[in-house]
């Protein structure tokens, strides 16, 4: 049996908010996590690239989403180890498992330094990043000597490093086995292949996934709520439970960025309806 959007919207219970920080007090859906698939709920932080950290806590629990990934603008990379040391604890404090920061680039061997630093600095499992194709084997022996994970994140159309994830695993797969990938279904999506094949295909290192939708294949992006869009989102749930996806679903959500709220709270709602009716 097929479900609409608005049936899947229904079976979550979703109250879709007026304004990102104008709606009523609470959360829109409740708690993220302890879902029949154990599928972990988390967000990106770039979502809210236009607000600052304390709105971008609030917002992260009102939807119930207790796993997060911090972008530079809300701990920014040049931050001291006392600056750190005070933007994670503000995140944790606030009930949020602080998992993992990114996307971080890294195209010298400085910056390689530097994101390995920030993120042992900041307590993090996990690095999101993009390091140039030469900088891998530096990559792998800080790999080595934090045991920090770092998930490749591919970008899709116009990105001559990492297109697809294929041209992630091609590069690190004879690498510690700690380094993986990060899968943006989003812009596998745009390239034209189907993101459950590839959430299968590379499970065995599959440690980050980033949930979107898109509007239309291509060179543009075209972000937009989940289930709008042209992504097969019962398949993507149906492949994660299939092959026991222990990581986080993180959610980046880039349409509207001075009012993510309402289609974020929308998005996070259907995925719940997905799952109840997996």
């Amino acid at each position: 049996m097929k479900y609409t959007r608005n049936e899947f919207l229904k079976l979550a219970g979703l109250g879709i908010p007026g304004t990102a920080m104008g709606a009523a007090p609470g959360n829109f859906i409740g708690p993220a996590t302890g879902n029949d698939l154990n599928l972990n709920f988390g967000l990106t932080s770039y979502t809210f690239r236009n607000f600052n950290l304390d709105d971008t806590i609030k917002m992260t629990l009102r939807l119930g989403i207790k796993s997060i990934s911090l972008k530079a603008m809300h701990m920014p990379l040049e931050s001291s180890a006392d600056e750190i040391k005070k933007i994670t604890e503000k995140v944790r404090a606030a009930g949020l498992d602080l998992y993992g920061a990114g996307v971080i680039y890294m195209k010298t061997p400085q910056e390689v330094e530097v994101a390995f630093a920030y993120a042992a600095n900041a307590g993090l499992k996990m690095i999101v990043g993009v390091p140039n194709h030469e900088l891998l084997p530096l990559v792998n022996e800080k790999v080595k000597s934090t045991n920090i994970i770092l998930a490749i994140h591919n970008h899709g159309p116009g990105d001559k490093l990492y297109t697809s994830p294929a041209d992630v695993y091609e590069k690190v797969k004879d690498l510690d086995k700690r380094i993986g990938l990060c899968i943006d279904i989003g812009h596998v999506q745009r390239i034209g292949l189907d993101p459950s094949t590839l959430l299968e295909r590379y499970r065995e290192r599959l440690y980050d996934m980033h949930m979107k939708d898109v509007g239309k294949a291509g060179e543009t992006d075209a972000p937009i709520e989940i289930g709008r869009g042209i992504i097969d989102i019962p398949k993507v749930i149906k492949t994660l439970k299939k092959i026991n996806y222990k990581g986080n679903m993180s959610f980046e959500f880039e349409k509207d960025g001075s009012d993510p709220l309402p289609g974020l709270a929308e998005s996070v709602g259907y995925v719940h309806g997905v799952i109840k009716m997996t």
